[in-house]
C-alpha cells in the first residue's frame, strides 16, 4: 500500500488489550492504528444471561473507549471495534479465572459436556452510529483426567480465560466438536466483524492485494 493510500484509509480503534483479538483483526488485513482498552466491571447482573451480559459488556466497552477516541484529534474520525466474550453452562456464567481453583472448577465442570460461548462485537462509525452482532458457537469437551487437568493447571494458560481455557492454545485437545465459528470463541467473530465495518463503508478488502 503507497503513502498515499495509507493515509487516505479511515483509521480504527480497538477497544481491547486481547492480543487475541488484535491478531484476528490483522488476518483479515486490519492492523489497529490504536488500542483503547477499557476498564469496567465485568460481572453479571443478578439472573442476566450470557448473551445479554456479553451484549451489555461490548457496548459499554465500546462507549468508553468511543470518549477517549473522539478527544484524540488523530482518532475523532475512527471507526471503533469492541467485543466481550462469555462461556455458559446451561444458565451458568462461568468467570474470568484468576486462581488456579477457579480453573480447577470450570474444567472439571465442562469434562465430558457441552457448553456455549457467545461473543458480541460492536462496531462505532465515525458519525457514531452503533453496530452490534452476538453470536454463539456450541463447544463440546472430552472428559478430562485429572493427569490431564493437572497438567494444563500447571501450564498456567488458563489465567485471565473465560471459562479457564482458549481454544487456540492447549485447551484445543480438549475440543471434541465445534458448532459455530471457532473465531467467535476466541474473541472476534471475523464474518460478523468484516460484514459490520464493510457494511458501515470501512474498505477491508483495500489492501489485499499486498498481503501476499
Amino acid at each position: 500500500m503507497s503513502a498515499d493510500q495509507e493515509s487516505w484509509r479511515p483509521k480504527l480503534a480497538l477497544a481491547s488489550a486481547s492480543p487475541r483479538r488484535y491478531a484476528l483483526l490483522q488476518q483479515i488485513g486490519i492492523t489497529p492504528d490504536a488500542v483503547l482498552p477499557t476498564d469496567l466491571d465485568e460481572t453479571p447482573l443478578r439472573g442476566e444471561k450470557a448473551r445479554a451480559l456479553v451484549t451489555r459488556l461490548s457496548r459499554a466497552k465500546a462507549a468508553a473507549a468511543v470518549k477517549v477516541a473522539r478527544a484524540d484529534a488523530g482518532l475523532n474520525r475512527a471507526f471503533l471495534v469492541a467485543a466481550d466474550t462469555a462461556v455458559s453452562v446451561g444458565s451458568r456464567i462461568l468467570p474470568q479465572t484468576h486462581h488456579v481453583d477457579e480453573a480447577a472448577y470450570c474444567l472439571r465442570l465442562l469434562s465430558g459436556r457441552a457448553h456455549r460461548v457467545f461473543t458480541s462485537v460492536v462496531v462505532v462509525t465515525p458519525d457514531d452510529a452503533v453496530r452490534q452482532r452476538v453470536v454463539d458457537a456450541r463447544v463440546r469437551f472430552k472428559r478430562i483426567s485429572e493427569s490431564e487437568l493437572e497438567a494444563y493447571l500447571a501450564s498456567g494458560e488458563w489465567r485471565g480465560k473465560a471459562g479457564g481455557y482458549a481454544i487456540q492454545g492447549l485447551a484445543g485437545a480438549f475440543v471434541v466438536k465445534l458448532v459455530g465459528s471457532y473465531t467467535t470463541v476466541v474473541g472476534l467473530p471475523l464474518y460478523e466483524t468484516a460484514g459490520l465495518l464493510t457494511g458501515d463503508g470501512f474498505p477491508l478488502h483495500f489492501g489485499w492485494g499486498n498481503t501476499a
